[in-house]
């Protein structure tokens, strides 16, 4: 059964919606970030300051570890089934590559926002990110 939303939690999104989407973990406003991959300085909708957050690099270890696994095998699976000239091999997965380290940086940094902001963790003998 689940919780049924609390004065705290009533209007924020779930983790997988904040991360495929950019949301802001406070309000649900597409505000969380300004370029591809860099977050905005703060939710234009509640105010949510952004930087008390640390993200980090985190997502880019484990992005180059998924995506450099997927983008080898199946590349491997393309020649050993069809022997695709090399341009095809260029052509299809470069594009994919970046394609795919863009959208999973952003979804993997949103997703590590929203749980920090979820479970209130900041650094040691910070404030307290959910009060305003």
């Amino acid at each position: 059964m689940p919780d049924r939303p609390t004065e705290k939690t009533q209007g924020q999104p779930g983790l997988v919606p904040a991360a495929l989407f950019g949301l802001c973990p406070k309000c649900g406003s597409r505000t969380l970030f300004e370029g591809v991959a860099q977050f905005a300085p703060r939710c234009r909708a509640c105010g949510l300051d952004y930087s008390t957050f640390n993200v980090g690099d985190g997502p880019a270890a484990f992005l180059t570890l998924i995506i450099g696994a997927l983008v080898t095998g199946l590349a491997l699976w393309l020649e050993l089934a069809w022997h695709p000239p090399f341009w095809v091999h260029i052509a299809l997965w470069v594009p994919f590559t970046a394609g795919a380290v863009i959208w999973g940086l952003r979804a993997g940094k949103a997703a590590l926002l929203a749980v920090e902001f979820q479970r209130n963790a900041g650094e040691a003998g910070g404030k307290d990110v959910r009060k305003d």
